[in-house]
């Protein structure tokens, strides 16, 4: 099972944290500034797997990790998993972010923060795999933008027809036999 996902920079500023087990604030900083210690000082040619850190379970639990650009994506996993997936489901992730933000970069993790998260809820939910086809993934990404698209496009229509000047043009025409006429 996944225990947390992780995403930082090469600074070690977090820029997606999703943890699946319960940790106080505190030790969740704790746990990320660990993290982005025993990873960040490895070599890029050395292995993507490593002993989970002290506060994060030891060695019940190992860190999955990769290295793209300025990113480090990394999930901490139980024994249960197998090592090989979790790259596997790491480079799924990054494909499909990628083919949603065209050429995906740090700033579109910040700047997009909730369809990334809709994203990666797409891939993982509950510390769970639910699709690792990156086809699936988009086609469902998809099909949120265009509600997303409509929902605006209803609240955009109801707030035109419900301004005061559209309420006039809204009335119903009342006969001329009825108008007031001045006299």
């Amino acid at each position: 099972m996944i225990k947390a996902i992780l995403i930082f920079n090469n600074h070690g500023k977090p820029r997606l944290i999703r943890f699946y087990q319960y940790f106080t604030e505190d030790m969740q900083q704790q746990i990320i500034r660990e993290t982005f210690h025993l990873v960040s000082k490895r070599d890029d040619n050395v292995c993507n797997f490593l002993e989970g850190g002290s506060l994060i379970g030891g060695s019940d639990y190992k860190l999955i990790y990769r290295h793209y650009a300025t990113l480090y994506f990394v999930f901490c996993v139980d024994s249960s998993e197998s090592e090989l997936g979790i790259l596997d489901l790491i480079q799924v992730f990054v494909e499909t972010l990628d083919k949603c933000f065209e050429n995906v970069c740090e700033l579109d993790l910040i700047f997009h923060m909730d369809k990334v998260h809709y994203i990666l809820q797409e891939v993982v939910m509950g510390g769970m795999v639910l699709e690792t086809n990156m086809n699936e993934i988009v086609a469902q990404v998809e099909v949120q933008n265009r509600l997303e698209k409509s929902e605006v496009l209803n609240c955009l229509f109801c707030h035109v027809n419900s301004s005061p000047i559209n309420r006039e043009a809204t009335k119903p025409a009342v006969p001329d036999q009825h108008r007031l006429r001045p006299l």
